[in-house]
């Protein structure tokens, strides 16, 4: 089991080193690196975590009421028709 976990380390600073363009003296940085990765993924054969539903990340928008005009405004209407 451990020679399993330190081969995955290695395949994954070894590929984390190419794709920095295989740079010289970063080898422990891409060790740890690699390191931290592996043990954030889940162990194989363990059940995936359950998940809520998702939410939608924004609530929809209340419906807005449309606005009535100001009484000064039709009457200004009313006696410009007039005259």
């Amino acid at each position: 089991m451990a020679d399993d976990k330190h081969g995955s380390i290695q395949r994954r600073a070894y590929e984390i080193w190419e794709r920095e363009g295989r740079p010289d003296g970063a080898h422990e940085r891409h060790w740890r690196e690699a390191e931290r990765e592996i043990a954030a993924m889940p162990a194989a054969g363990a059940k995936p975590a359950k998940r809520k539903a998702a939410e939608p990340a924004v609530k929809p928008a209340k419906a807005v009421k449309s606005v009535k005009p100001a009484k000064a405004a039709k009457q200004k209407t009313a006696a410009t028709r007039k005259g």
